[in-house]
This record gives structure tokens, sequence and C-alpha cells, in this order.
């Protein structure tokens, strides 16, 4: 999905099966649901060329959590009637803003059946952690500086956990809100950590879209705590923020 993805495995090597299951998983979600390939199932469904019913079962079920997201975002997670298209085209759909967390947890959960007790999925600056990387240690994952682009913003130590970050920095003015179609003002980024990396990127593209009210629907959430940006450089976090955070 034009980004590089790294695996960490502790305790077992490269060329270990489950790590070549979990990369082959990660390539097929590139398979079905890249908006840069023209043959992926979602860029053929958004030319009107299959039907959902036709395309691959997995579109249907990402779909499916998009709409949720949708629902427990108050619709500032939409995957449908942002891109360009002309009056014969169907509302296309860019599930992109969830599915690269769907499709690291789920290369995360071949590793977890094969008995890795410690890894690391990082896809491009979201970050998804199974265990310690060494004892009594947790994952330290740094959060890029929207700006200073050589720096992090932030450091947290996670276990079990997911960190996802939403920005303008690698695709540009990508993100808009649902409701008006236009750019967010306001915001840099928004980083958000919980236990699940599609979820964690559904709400980091909703709080981003919402603009300057996005901290503070941010400080709301349940089981899942945030970090934003704002244009004049502020840092907002919410309460439980700082129990993770190192550095």
């Amino acid at each position: 999905m034009g980004m590089p993805i790294v695996i960490d495995a502790r305790g077992v090597a490269a060329d270990h099966p489950a790590v070549e299951a979990a990369f082959a998983s990660l390539r097929e979600a590139d398979r079905v649901f890249s908006t840069y390939r023209p043959d992926s199932d979602v860029c053929r469904l958004n030319r009107g060329e299959i039907t959902l019913s036709a395309a691959h079962p997995d579109v249907a079920q990402v779909l499916g959590l998009c709409a949720d997201s949708t629902a427990l975002t108050d619709g500032y997670f939409d995957v449908r009637g942002l891109l360009p298209r002309s009056a014969a085209e169907p509302d296309p759909v860019d599930p992109s803003g969830l599915v690269k967390g769907w499709a690291v947890q789920r290369a995360g959960a071949i590793l977890d059946a094969a008995g890795v007790r410690a890894w690391c999925i990082n896809a491009g600056g979201d970050v998804a952690v199974r265990g310690h990387p060494e004892p009594d240690e947790g994952w330290r994952v740094g959060i890029r500086h929207p700006l200073e682009h050589e720096r992090v913003a932030a450091v947290v130590e996670v276990e079990d956990a997911a960190v996802a970050t939403s920005g303008a920095y690698e695709r540009g003015d990508h993100v808009r809100d649902p409701h008006t179609g236009l750019t967010p003002k306001g915001v840099l980024s928004v980083t958000i950590l919980g236990r699940n990396l599609a979820i964690a990127d559904a709400f980091a593209t909703a709080v981003f879209a919402r603009g300057r009210d996005g901290a503070a629907w941010a400080a709301g959430l349940h089981g899942y705590e945030a970090m934003v940006i704002t244009t004049e450089q502020r840092v907002l976090t919410t309460a439980g923020f700082a129990a993770y955070r190192v550095a």
C-alpha cells in the first residue's frame, strides 16, 4: 500500500514459516485493497468492473468494519464519496484509514498462532506489538514529528498494544471532513494508542478529520488514548496517555 512494513519477531529466525506467512498475508491485503494497484479488488470495485459480492470476501468484511467505525465516530470516519469520480461512476470507497491496521492485526494473529510470544509490526509508522522485546521491558515506539521529520514528537512504551498516527506528511492532504469535504484545520497529527490497530487507525483518521474539535472528542474515547499536535505545535493528550509516554 505504498509503504514499508517491518516485522521484528523475537526468538525466531527471519525465515521462520510464521514470519513468511505473516508477510504473505500482508501482500494479499495489498493485492486486494491497494488504491495504487489498478488490478486490486478495491480499484476494480470503484470502477464498477465488479460488484461487492464478486470481490474478495475480505472486502465485505473490512467495509463492514468501516461502517461500524463510521457509526462510532459520528460519521467522521467515512470511506465513501471523497475521491475524484465522474458522474457515471459509483461512490468510490477508500478503506485505507482502517485496512492497514486490520491487515497488520491479521498478520500478528498468524505470529500468535505460531507461538511467537514477542513481536512488533511497523507499517509506515503504525505499529502493533505483542509481549516484551526484553525481560521486564515494553516495546518503545517513536511517534514521528509532523514538521521535523528527523525527530520524534514523543516515545511511548507499550505491550500488547497498537499505536496509529494520522497526518498529512505521508500522503498529503488525503483526510477530509466527510461532512464538508474540506481539509481539516488546526491539526498537524493525531496519534491513537489502544488494543487494536484497525480501530486505532480509524479513530486517528476521525480525530484528524474533526480538526480543532478532535482533541476534545478524543478525550471521551474508552480504552484508547490520544495525542494531538495542533498547527500551533501545542501537544494535547488524553488523561491516560502520560502513563505510556517515556520521552
